[in-house]
């Protein structure tokens, strides 16, 4: 029987609180003007009953005769309250969201309808208690303000309700802007502070409590915390990195504000919470750049940029805007890429306050008179070369394109740079060139013995190449798309468990090409220390842990992002090189190095590419890859299975045969074929 009593007790109650909740809701979706309106004639009621009431408290009793005076100080107090509520823009704030402001306007005005009614008791010399005044004051701050406190407590508990529980990793000055930011949105729920700083722990900080890192994972479990927020910009990146890999094994999606140097430069703001850095997942120091290396190239010269749409080609661009060249040309064979890397290099001149000259150029690098007549006329002192065919893939399936576009492309922009009297000329190269096992590798290996080829003649032209790893953030680099796959839920890819590469940021390698441009004596090839190589698996399974899943083997409970192997692509291997010896000398940069490495004489790079051109007009995969092997050391045992046109005219059991097209030949070498 209690039982019974107790279920309809609970379903009325029940009732009763979810018709408040309707009639909350009905309230909040009203327009604003109404909302405005009746909360004046409610504040008013308020007033008029605070008034009875405190009247009724001090005579103890609730029967009391109001003569015509003690009803003029009424109606003449609710009046002018009235008038004092509006001045004072109490329906300007929004109660959901209402401020410590607002509770400081609300309490203004109740004060000041105090003295009023103080003041007309007063000079009408009304029949009411003196003390009265005083204790309607705090009945009308008990209804004014406590139902305004109540409706945004009110909103606040189905905020929390909806939002994500977070962790603030930073109690600083950054970590407080993060937190006042966060309560004024619906989407995350700060419950605690975290701070390495023994002296804040256990203090409370804008009503939150601070806690030591080593409780961290104590509470994520206890306030099912779903993403911890670093708010630690200033944090050096040894310490910055401790943390991230502290919190690498954990639950929960770890995210961050800006660095200091953005916040400072005004280019991002606290509340911009995003993804981990790509710089962090790196797990080494980034070479830190030396200005003076960087400029030498380029402050007050003309300076033009190859593939400047593409990734590396951009990162270039950006840099060297900032270090305030005299002129900038940029040349792409794609119309969009151009578009949109002009277009920001503009925004960022203008952010910056510089004015300097900038042409944009559609155009190929496999058209030497184009390239010639370009550097002639803007007077090109210094050239970065990175255009360029990179995915090992596409151009295992795309052979002729692939080495017509590397190999030639190169030979054009090299050659047309020394006959135009271009100062310096910087090849963009990849690790992938030491003993390749693909069409790219190799076509890059012969791009740099091209350059070295060019340095042995007499020329005032410095040719040198920069070597290095993969790039996070490029287009086809293996964060964007692992990144990509755990947003879909999984699984993520990795070609095989043993599989390992040099990695570095994008703005670290870009500033690696500039400076060797002022470090090259002529057929340099520079390589980057880059320390140890990172297993693709590891870079997977951290990536997947902080954006806050686990995988099979891990004992958290929670949601699972499988990792799948799918075998090595065409022309891959499990791990890269940077050095085809190890014949290195120092430079000016102390984690750049200059190998010393095996090259071809012109004369023979001559004959090879006299034999590219011909296999490369006659679409001969075979030929190219001969020609190939012959030329670059390591690269033997390549064969092609994989073009797409080779094999459909396999299957169709035809040898078609172009005709050599020799034209292309006296263009390559118009002394030697005159």
């Amino acid at each position: 029987m209690l039982k019974f009593l107790g279920r309809i007790v609970s379903r009325f109650l029940s009732g009763i609180l979810g018709g408040v909740r309707g009639g909350l809701e009905k309230l909040i979706e009203l327009p604003r003007n109404i909302k405005q309106s009746g909360l004046l004639a409610l504040d008013m009621c308020f007033v008029t009953f605070s008034m009875w009431a405190a009247v009724a408290f001090r005579y103890g009793h609730l029967e009391f005769n109001l003569g015509p005076v003690e009803l003029f100080c009424a109606v003449f107090t609710v009046l002018v309250s009235a008038f004092i509520f509006l001045r004072l823009g109490l329906y300007r704030a929004v109660i959901r969201f209402m401020g410590q402001q607002a509770i400081w306007a609300v309490i203004t005005a109740v004060s000041y309808s105090t003295l009023v009614l103080g003041a007309t008791v007063f000079f009408t010399q009304a029949d009411v208690p003196r003390s009265m005044p005083f204790v309607y004051w705090g009945l009308a701050m008990l209804g004014i303000g406590g139902t305004r406190l109540s409706v945004r407590a009110y909103y606040q508990a189905k905020l929390r309700s909806l939002s994500e529980n977070v962790i603030i990793y930073g109690a600083g000055e950054s970590g407080r802007q993060l937190l006042t930011a966060l309560n004024h949105g619906d989407q995350y729920r700060a419950v605690v502070f975290v701070d390495d700083d023994p002296r804040l722990h256990h203090s409370v900080i804008n009503g939150l409590q601070v806690a030591p890192p080593e409780q961290i994972e104590q509470l994520i479990a206890e306030h099912d915390i779903t993403q911890v927020l670093l708010a630690i910009p200033s944090a050096s990146p040894e310490r910055r990195k401790e943390i991230i890999n502290s919190l690498v094994g954990l639950p929960v999606y770890v995210r961050t504000v800006p660095r200091i140097a953005e916040l400072l430069a005004g280019e991002a703001s606290v509340i911009q919470i995003q993804d981990v850095d790509l710089d962090d997942l790196l797990g080494r120091e980034p070479v830190p750049p030396k200005p003076e290396f960087i400029d030498r190239c380029i402050t007050d010269k003309v300076v033009m940029v190859t593939g400047a749409g593409g990734s590396i080609g951009s990162e270039l661009c950006r840099q060297i805007v900032k270090s305030g060249p005299r002129e900038l040309v940029l040349l792409d064979n794609s119309e969009y890429a151009l578009y949109n890397i002009e277009r920001e290099l503009r925004e960022l001149m203008a952010s910056l306050e510089l004015d300097f000259p900038m042409v944009a150029l559609l155009g190929s690098v496999q058209d030497g008179r184009r390239l010639e007549s370009v550097y002639r006329t803007f007077q090109v002192e210094t050239v970065y070369h990175a255009a360029a065919y990179k995915h090992v893939p596409m151009v295992e399936y795309n052979v002729a394109e692939g080495v017509a576009n590397n190999v030639f492309g190169t030979w054009y922009a090299a050659e047309a740079a020394r006959k135009a009297g271009v100062d310096t000329f910087v090849l963009v190269s990849t690790d992938k060139a030491v003993r390749p096992t693909n069409i790219m590798g190799a076509s890059k290996r012969f791009a740099e013995m091209i350059l070295q080829g060019l340095a042995q003649r007499e020329t005032s032209t410095r040719f040198c190449m920069v070597r290095f790893g993969n790039v996070l953030g490029s287009s086809g680099s293996v964060v964007p798309l692992f990144r990509e796959q755990i947003e879909a839920g999984g699984p993520v890819t990795v070609t095989h468990p043993e599989v390992t590469r040099y990695f570095m940021s994008i703005a670290e390698a870009a500033q690696l090409v500039l400076q060797a441009g002022a470090m090259g004596t002529g057929g340099d090839v520079f390589v980057l220390d880059m320390g140890e190589p990172v297993r693709i698996v590891d870079l997977a399974r951290r990536m997947i842990r902080l954006s806050g899943y686990e995988m099979d083997h891990d004992t958290h409970v929670g949601h699972h992002i499988d990792i799948e192997f799918i075998g090595l692509r065409p022309g891959e291997k499990l791990y890269e090189e940077l050095l085809l010896g190890s014949n290195v000398t120092g430079t000016g940069h102390p984690m750049i190095m200059r190998a010393e490495e095996e090259c071809l004489s012109y004369g023979q790079i001559h004959g090879y590419v006299t034999e590219l051109v011909r296999y490369c007009d006659a679409m001969d995969c075979a030929g190219i890859t001969s020609v190939l092997r012959k030329a670059v050391s390591g690269f033997s045992e390549h064969e092609v299975r994989h073009d797409y046109i080779w094999n459909k005219q396999a299957e169709q059991d035809a040898q078609p045969r172009a005709p050599v097209v020799t034209s292309n030949v006296k263009e390559l070498f118009p002394e030697k074929s005159s």
